[in-house]
């Protein structure tokens, strides 16, 4: 999950050319927004009043296929303050992603703090063929979201000290390992809270109409759509880090002892040896639930004996919770990064602290979200919207192009992934429901637009690290030079992306387990 943080304190000159022109008015633009508490309370607001003066006149709506309207409720009202007051608390606790995304952050907090991730990270990639370095650093990045941010701080660097160990460009491996972090952010066969947050945040939006209750909103419900365009992805951000940026960059200046000291590419015996063990034990816990799930009368198989759906899928997060902490465990016990019982649960704790901004943000949100559906504002919007395009044709596949188009420009003023999704989700999810769509459809649509335009806006405080590290290979870099480098990624990933989706629309194949992309 991305969150806001504060950029570095090296500030990057700016040009006068096209791209710094544009991307300062970006930058000014974005720098007023509010903190997206302040913009979330601000939308609380504008919902309140809004629906209060709609409940005046007696707005109704119908929602198609349904023959019974709904009326608009106001919040501004006595009956409105009765339920806030009620169901505040519940809205709260309730929240689907909530204790999935902690629970999630929990196992995987125990995984990189033992070093696990990391390790497993360097030693991918650290002896491969110089040929092969560029895909395989794509790969890797475009399964990183799993390390949250920190695969931002690991990866590129990284890769800059593998490509320069292996002969090749240290640039570009650090700006190509950047864009395909970035780009693939949600993508991958990895599963993480990133997958916990949207399909929470997704499941609330899906209730605003009665169908939702039955749409399929599980953490795996794009699972087969990101694995696939990891691939893809990976295919095309080898083929760019190789063949458009290294060849146009300059030779780097400095010397070796001028790459931060804290990165490396060696991994240890003991290190290979606690991931083997970790490999194992993971290996061994995921034979044993995958047997009790096919064995013929089966609990952990469905209604019928139906592995799809089935309590496994719908207890996955538990079981990946389980899966993550054995591995971490494992891993730390081995290297000695775990040397009592208590250090689990201290490094569980660290983590879940490190939460503690998104807790926040989703007090504020499980309000927001409450109201829509509560004051049915929701399916108002979402039912004026689904007609609106209608209207102009824009439905079926065209409709999510225009709908990753829209959410590829917020994504360059709202950086905060779980911020823009809790912002459209509770109006473009039903009214896509309402053209035909799953949820699942829609949150795959939104993975496009929310990971193809981070790498070039300056309200990534990332893109300012990137380049302070950058500048160690190449003094004179500036942030038009570095945000042009990285913009030769944004449209061939966009069009990926697009095109895996365009793929899985025509053939109507499943997004993921029980996900149709109809009903």
């Amino acid at each position: 999950m991305r969150t806001q943080t504060p950029a570095p304190e090296t500030a990057a000159p700016t040009g006068h050319g096209f791209i710094d022109k544009a991307m300062s008015g970006i930058e000014r633009v974005g720098n007023k927004l509010p903190h997206p508490v302040l913009l979330f309370l601000g939308l609380f607001v504008l919902v309140g009043a809004a629906s209060t003066a709609l409940a005046a006149t007696g707005a109704k709506v119908r929602i198609p296929g349904e023959d019974k309207t709904v009326a608009v409720q106001g919040v501004f009202t006595g009956d409105g303050a009765v339920w806030l007051l009620e169901n505040f608390i519940p809205n709260f606790t309730g929240f689907p992603s909530l204790g999935t995304v902690l629970l999630m952050m929990a196992a995987v907090g125990v995984a990189e703090r033992t070093g696990l991730l990391e390790t497993a990270v360097r030693a991918s990639i650290s002896r491969a063929p110089g040929w092969l370095l560029p895909y395989l650093v794509a790969f890797v990045s475009a399964q990183a979201h799993l390390m949250s941010d920190v695969a931002i701080l690991v990866i590129p660097p990284l890769a800059a000290l593998v490509f320069k160990n292996a002969g090749r460009n240290p640039i570009a491996g650090l700006i190509g390992g950047f864009a395909c972090v970035c780009a693939g952010y949600a993508a991958g066969f990895s599963i993480g809270a990133l997958d916990a947050l949207y399909t929470g945040i997704t499941h609330q939006a899906a209730q605003v109409l009665p169908q939702g209750a039955d749409a399929p909103t599980h953490i795996l419900i794009n699972y087969f759509y990101t694995a696939s365009a990891s691939i893809v992805l990976a295919l095309i951000g080898g083929f760019l880090i190789a063949r458009v940026l290294e060849p146009r960059l300059p030779h780097p200046t400095t010397h070796g002892e001028e790459t931060p000291a804290e990165v490396t590419t060696e991994v240890t015996a003991l290190q290979r040896r606690g991931m083997l063990r970790a490999g194992v034990s993971v290996l061994a816990y995921a034979a044993v639930v995958i047997t009790c799930w096919l064995l013929p009368g089966s609990p952990l198989r469905g209604e019928g004996g139906a592995l799809v759906p089935s309590p496994v899928l719908d207890g996955i997060v538990p079981l990946l919770f389980v899966a993550f902490l054995l591995a971490g465990a494992v891993y730390g016990v081995t290297v000695k990064a775990v040397t009592r019982f208590e250090d689990v649960p201290r490094m569980m704790a660290e983590a879940i602290t490190g939460m503690s901004a998104y807790i926040v943000l989703i007090l504020v949100i499980a309000q927001v979200i409450g109201v829509f559906d509560w004051t049915n504002l929701g399916t108002l919007l979402a039912v004026k919207g689904a007609a609106l395009l209608e209207s102009v044709g824009l439905t079926g596949y065209l409709g999510l192009v225009a709908f990753v188009l829209l959410v590829c420009v917020l994504n360059l003023f709202i950086t905060s992934g779980s911020a823009l999704w809790s912002l459209v989700a509770p109006v473009f999810v039903p009214a896509f429901m309402l053209l035909h769509m799953e949820p699942a459809v829609t949150q795959a649509a939104f993975r496009i637009g929310d990971s193809a335009t981070q790498m070039i806006t300056p309200l990534n405080p990332y893109v300012f690290l990137l380049l302070t590290v950058l500048k160690r290979y190449e003094p004179e870099a500036q942030l038009g030079s570095l945000l042009s480098r990285l913009s030769v990624f944004v449209v061939p990933f966009l069009v990926a992306w697009l095109a895996v989706l365009g793929i899985f629309y025509g053939f109507d194949i499943p997004l993921g387990p029980g996900a149709s992309i109809s009903p």
